[in-house]
């Protein structure tokens, strides 16, 4: 029978009750989710509102083949393989030198901002026009000067300084100063709307504005197997970052275009330089040839021998132009030979008919190009520098052989050629010494005069090349910027903040809750305790005053307490009959409402017509007395006085303290006495309970906290119920195994927990407030 009461009291195990118990615990904590989600919204609108907005800009190139102008297309062009390295190329784009030019295009070594309430801003420009005195390679260190624009004119101050340099008429130019910049208003129009701000200048060193610079440049390929490079740059500045951008491209293809301009530029110079040496060896001949022909009347040869000469001639060209292809080699190889501190370039289409060879010279001046690009920014161990180094050598190795090779096979072809004109030369034996020698003569003019003509017109070709240098690179996109700024993301600040403002109380109230040992509800002694029913939740209240003071008090204390005495009676044994039942008030130690409790449970059991009699049985700390008349003391006869004498009336110590409750009766603790113990088992407090169980329908008892003495559980055998206080917020839980303890081994008799100082939101699940004027009618 027992177990059926307990199960109805303590209920099942919910899966579904224990997530809304868990739930329960932070929405009564709603407003501080609600003020938390307020306050992150604030401060994440706050930030985004002062917080610096930077923005993207990006721009697409393609990097175009280094053609030869007037030359014929390559088999690679043909096939439409690009031998473009792109990596390389980005590394170029982004190297010290190129990144050093823009900054000093631009004037980057200066930044503009404009200084506001809270924070300061970049800004594009000035309102006001800014002419920089010095050069950018003199700025030698940072420097700031604040520029205050004022009614009359501009003050400005240099670092830290206080005393301003005053420029009157917003004009620095009608005064000598030593700053190194010009300022000036294009109108006082436009300079009274701006009275009253201030805008700072800072200097930057050249190379501190190029690393900066160089580490905000991006630079990366369009995908994989594309031949396209994006560059792209952030900044507070739409207009900074495009301009920069765009000067970049302009600055990296005007450098490709003058690497290549280097090629021709030094073709011409070599082909110049043995100009002279060809003229004046092909005046000496021409003059020797008119020199042997004045000396030795000679004009023509005879008609007989024009024949076999004519086959000479033609044997004697094919070895005319083994020597120019062997004179060309031996220039070339004079000119690898050269000692110079760096690799330079060489001449290229000289005129060699060695295919190999003038590929080894093109593939030559490609890496020396690279090398050179690359040792403006890496150093001399760079390991790219170095493998460039490498390649360098092996192509000049290989082109050394390609020449040695090509200058054996001319020689062979020569004597063979020799040879043949050697027979040529047996069968015109006849011809005259004089046309011997004239022919020889005549045949190193010739020599000369050829080489003269194909130089001259190698070198149209290379000047044509320079004046029709194509562009480097192709702009696929000129520099565009976002609308919307890249930083900060006012979608993720905002849901961060929303986060925030949640998850802060959330785990304010988790940890609290964590820490808490205390008891807050039915629940947590339900989740400790399972054979032992509660009868009722008792809510929170600000003071101990009276519930009852009034039977027809419909206050939420008032009901409580009236579910509390219909509780009661429902686990009271039926075998008692119509005698007066027993009920005991205890807990574990003072101060969890137990004397509070007996005296409102007995006036709620009074104000529905039955006869209760209070006993106060703490004789150690008794309370009782300050709920009734303030005249009384706690030494007022009482039960003590009965234990301890035999002749004790225990009637007369019988107060009627309540003037609304007829059929109450309060008897009081007594005087302390030093042996509360041995008095309450000397077998008066049993003979006591039996005579008043006659007299009063219930008689509540308000007894000794258990874990201080053992009063309590040495009469708890007298008790038909005993109720067992605990206070929320107060006890702990680990104080619940020692109840729990008291009730296993049966020391305390039908013993039932009620919960007291619950929060209102707590209890049952809902509040307090809810419904308890219903039937008791309103006013009005």
């Amino acid at each position: 029978m027992r177990d059926e009461r307990i199960e109805a009291f303590t209920g099942g195990n919910d899966k579904g009750e224990s997530i809304k118990k868990e739930v329960r615990k932070y929405i009564r904590y709603w407003f501080w989710f609600v003020l938390g989600i307020v306050v992150a919204l604030f401060i994440s609108y706050m930030y985004l509102r002062y917080t610096p907005r930077v923005y993207t800009s990006s721009a697409k190139i393609k990097i175009l083949n280094k053609t030869k102008g007037l030359e014929l297309p390559s088999a690679a062009f043909v096939f439409n393989r690009s031998n473009i390295n792109l990596e390389n190329e980005m590394e170029i784009l982004k190297s010290y030198r190129i990144i050093e030019q823009v900054v000093d295009n631009l004037d980057l070594t200066m930044t503009y901002l404009e200084e506001g309430n809270i924070r300061t801003s970049e800004i594009d420009r000035f309102p006001f026009s800014l002419d920089k005195t010095i050069d950018n390679y003199s700025i030698s260190e940072f420097s700031t000067y604040k520029i205050n624009v004022t009614d009359s004119g501009f003050e400005v101050f240099k670092g830290q300084t206080d005393s301003p340099v005053v420029f009157k008429n917003y004009d620095s130019y009608q005064k000598k100063h030593r700053l190194p910049f010009d300022i000036k208003y294009k109108s006082l129009a436009l300079a009274k709307e701006d009275v009253g701000k201030t805008f700072i200048l800072k200097f930057i060193p050249l190379s501190s504005a190029t690393r900066s610079l160089k580490g905000s440049i991006s630079a990366s390929m369009l995908g994989k197997g594309s031949d396209l490079i994006q560059i792209s740059h952030s900044s507070e500045s739409k207009q900074k970052s495009e301009r920069i951008i765009n000067t970049l491209i302009d600055v990296f293809n005007k450098d490709g275009i003058t690497d290549r301009q280097e090629i021709s530029k030094r073709t011409i110079n070599f082909i110049d330089e043995r100009f002279d040496f060809l003229a004046s060896e092909l005046d000496s001949v021409e003059t020797g040839l008119k020199e042997f022909k004045q000396s030795n009347d000679f004009l023509s040869v005879d008609t007989s021998t024009q024949l076999e000469l004519g086959q000479r001639t033609k044997s004697e060209e094919e070895i005319f132009e083994i020597e120019r292809q062997i004179m060309l080699s031996d220039l070339l190889k004079d000119e690898i030979l050269r000692e110079t501190e760096k690799p330079i370039l060489l001449p290229t289409n000289i005129g060699l008919e060695s295919g190999d060879v003038n590929s080894y010279v093109s593939e030559y001046n490609e890496l020396v190009l690279q090398r050179n690009a690359l040792a403006v920014s890496a150093a001399a161990n760079n390991p790219a520098l170095s493998a460039i180094d490498e390649q360098i050598e092996a192509v000049v190795k290989n082109m050394n052989a390609s020449i040695a090779l090509y200058e054996q096979q001319l020689v062979t072809s020569k004597n063979l050629y020799s040879q043949r004109n050697n027979q040529f030369a047996s069968e015109v034996a006849a011809i005259p010494l004089k046309e011997k020698l004239l022919n020889s003569i005549e045949r190193e003019r010739v020599i000369k005069e050829t080489l003269y003509l194909f130089l001259l017109q190698k070198r149209e070709e290379a000047a044509i090349n320079l004046a029709i240098t194509e562009p480097s690179v192709k702009v696929v996109e000129y520099a565009l910027s976002g609308g919307a700024p890249i930083s900060p993301n006012s979608r993720s600040i905002y849901m961060f903040g929303l986060v925030a403002g949640l998850l802060i109380p959330f785990t304010i109230i988790y940890s609290i809750n964590l820490l808490d040992t205390k008891v807050k509800s039915k629940s947590d002694v339900e989740a400790k305790i399972r054979n032992v029913p509660i009868l009722a939740e008792l809510p929170r209240i600000k003071d101990r005053d009276l519930v009852f003071s009034d039977p027809t008090d419909n206050t939420a204390q008032a009901e409580a307490f009236r579910i509390l005495s219909s509780n009661v009676n429902y686990i009271l044994p039926s075998e008692l009959g119509k005698s007066g039942k027993i009920i005991y008030c205890t807990s574990t130690i003072k101060g969890e409402g137990k004397t509070y409790t007996a005296v409102n449970l007995s006036l709620a059991l009074s104000s529905i017509n039955k006869k209760v009699l209070l006993i106060g049985a703490d004789l150690r700390n008794p309370q009782i007395h300050n709920y009734l008349s303030d005249e009384l003391t706690k030494d007022y006869m009482g039960l003590s006085n009965y234990l301890y004498d035999e002749d004790f009336d225990w009637e007369s110590s019988l107060i009627s303290g309540f003037e609304k409750h007829p059929n109450h009766r309060t008897m009081l603790s007594g005087t302390i006495p030093p042996n509360p113990a041995q008095l309450l088992t000397n077998g008066r407090f049993e003979e006591l309970l039996n005579k008043v169980k006659q007299e009063f329908d219930y008689v509540v008892v308000d007894t000794a906290p258990t874990i201080l003495v053992t009063d309590t559980t040495l009469i708890s055998k007298f008790a038909d119920a005993t109720i067992y206080l605990i206070r929320a917020d107060f006890t702990e839980k680990k104080l619940l195994e020692f109840s729990k303890q008291l009730n296993d081994s049966g020391r305390l008799n039908n013993m039932a927990y009620v919960v007291n100082g619950v929060g209102a939101s707590k209890s049952y699940g809902y509040s307090y407030n809810y419904g308890y004027s219903y039937g008791y009618g309103s006013k009005g």
